[in-house]
């Protein structure tokens, strides 16, 4: 799928994930941390550069573009 005007669109993988909150500082509001400290999408749409760097930098490789 390519890239909208909107942004990419982001998705967590929540068994891979291990609740390092990287992709939370990396994406402020479009992820958030639940109670555990893992990972929740509260918006898919993310921009494109941002979206590269947090895939890039997850401990866990839990996050990815779709």
């Amino acid at each position: 799928m390519p890239d909208s005007p909107e942004g990419v669109r982001i998705a967590v993988d929540r068994v891979l994930c291990t609740g390092h909150g990287v992709c939370a500082q990396t994406l402020p509001g479009a992820i958030v941390l639940d109670e555990w400290g893992y990972s929740v999408i509260r918006s898919e749409a993310v921009d494109p550069e941002a979206a590269t760097l947090a895939v890039k930098l997850c401990p866990a490789r839990a996050l990815y573009r779709r």
